[in-house]
């Protein structure tokens, strides 16, 4: 029985990825953060079969006594601070485990690997969000990253990193450059979650409309549940890379709001959405669009849940849940 140990367990990403490689007969192994982390029972609940460890990634010897306790055959790091608006206001806490904390799980899975560093397979989430300023459409392995926010100079780090340990000291270890994605367990923070709730609860009568930032903003969306799959393959194949896992397609959040609404019934969105230059960001990503074809031609990966299904996705479970809450 393979054996995996996930930070960032808690996650949409990390609840999806658990799902996967319990089906496939994993032991997998979580890391929490603290002992009163307030989405425990979430992962109880809805992981049962995961066995939780305590660690920290900004804290080494945690995270070598997850990896004795766990003893994996495949690491995936999806532990970060991951609200991108997040790092502006505290760009030192994001730094520290976005980014060194990389360095903290690369060094623990070396030292806890020993002579054979290939015993472990490591994976790291980096992020689209690298490409910031893009400087070619769409963006592949190779584009030059040039990061707009704290969030994603932080991802850089831990993406060269990454790369780094692999030429360094031979670990097997890959990063998954990850565009935009989205599900049902998206945190109500980030966009497209802000949007399906809010369009559930205008739809129902409970409010009547939503505040955002920049409608004109483009990125590529696809399915976390989908991308998780992309992430499993790389850590099957014989050499360690780098592969950029998106839809290649790319939708404007005006889109988003005319996929959310259309599927409630609603066709004029313009009077339930509202502008706050509090939602700007100080150093935009215009247009995010990534290529897959290295992750389609060599893992075999493509995205299975399009565009409108899962906006449409995200919006009925939303209904479900704000029927459930308000009785109606």
């Amino acid at each position: 029985m393979p054996r995996a140990l996930i930070t960032g367990i808690t996650g949409q990403d990390g609840l999806y990825l658990s799902e996967l490689l319990l089906s496939k007969g994993y032991e997998v192994f979580g890391l929490i953060r603290g002992q009163n982390n307030p989405k425990l029972e979430l992962v109880r609940r809805t992981v049962p079969g995961v066995k939780l460890l305590t660690g920290d990634l900004t804290d080494m010897s945690s995270l070598i006594r997850a990896l004795n306790a766990s003893q994996p055959d495949e690491v995936y790091n999806l532990g970060a601070i991951s609200f991108v608006a997040y790092s502006w206001e505290n760009a030192a806490l994001t730094s520290d485990v976005t980014g060194k904390g990389v360095l903290n799980i690369l060094e623990a899975v070396r030292l806890y690997a020993g002579e054979d560093v290939s015993k472990v397979r490591f994976y790291q989430a980096s992020s689209s969000e690298m490409f910031g300023k893009v400087q070619e459409v769409p963006q592949r392995e190779s584009t030059l990253l040039w990061p707009r926010s704290p969030y994603g100079v932080a991802k850089v780090f831990g993406h060269y990193m990454t790369i780094n340990y692999r030429e360094s000291y031979g670990m097997h270890a890959s990063s998954g450059i990850l565009f935009n994605h989205e599900s049902p367990r998206r945190g109500p923070e980030f966009v497209t979650r802000k949007v399906s709730q809010a369009v559930a609860r205008i739809s129902l009568g409970l409010q009547e409309h939503v505040t955002l930032g920049n409608l004109d903003a483009k990125r590529d969306w696809g399915f976390a549940g989908d991308y998780v799959e992309a992430m499993w393959r790389m850590l099957q194949q014989d050499q360690a890379d780098d592969y950029v896992v998106a839809t290649g397609e790319t939708h404007s959040i005006g889109e988003l709001l005319d996929a959310a609404f259309a599927h409630v019934g609603i066709t004029d969105w313009a009077p339930h959405v509202k502008q706050d230059p509090a939602f700007m960001r100080p150093a935009e990503v215009d247009l995010l669009i990534g290529d897959p074809s290295k992750a389609k031609d060599v893992l075999g990966w493509q995205p299975q849940v399009g565009f409108q299904q899962l906006v449409g996705m995200m919006v009925e479970n939303d209904l479900a849940e704000q029927r459930a809450l308000s009785g109606r």
